[in-house]
């Protein structure tokens, strides 16, 4: 697998929640759901390879996962691990390209 491929992978999805458009708007920070084993040195690197922006700070945060019910049956839906990339000042990723 080529390095590109391998970087792309640390970012599985870009989160477009109405908290993360804000931040982007307001803070220049953009969310990404990331794999559970990635830290911020392979992320940081992942976003500022793909994208050839500067990043500022990474912050991660790992949510643990839900319990859900199906009548009687109890189980657990997946967790899940975020990241919020600071981007610097006047920096900006194109996330979608027929916006």
């Amino acid at each position: 697998m080529d390095e590109s491929a391998r970087l792309r992978k640390l970012l599985k999805r870009p989160l477009q929640t109405e908290k993360a458009v804000a931040m982007t708007e307001r803070g220049n920070t953009y969310v990404f759901e990331v794999p559970k084993h990635a830290n911020k040195v392979e992320l940081r690197r992942a976003v500022e390879t793909l994208f050839e922006v500067k990043v500022v700070q990474i912050r991660t945060v790992k949510l643990p996962g839900k319990k859900k019910r199906m009548g009687r049956f109890e189980g657990m839906r997946p967790g899940v691990k975020k990241a919020y990339v600071t981007l610097a000042e006047g920096q900006e990723l194109e996330l979608y390209e027929n916006v």
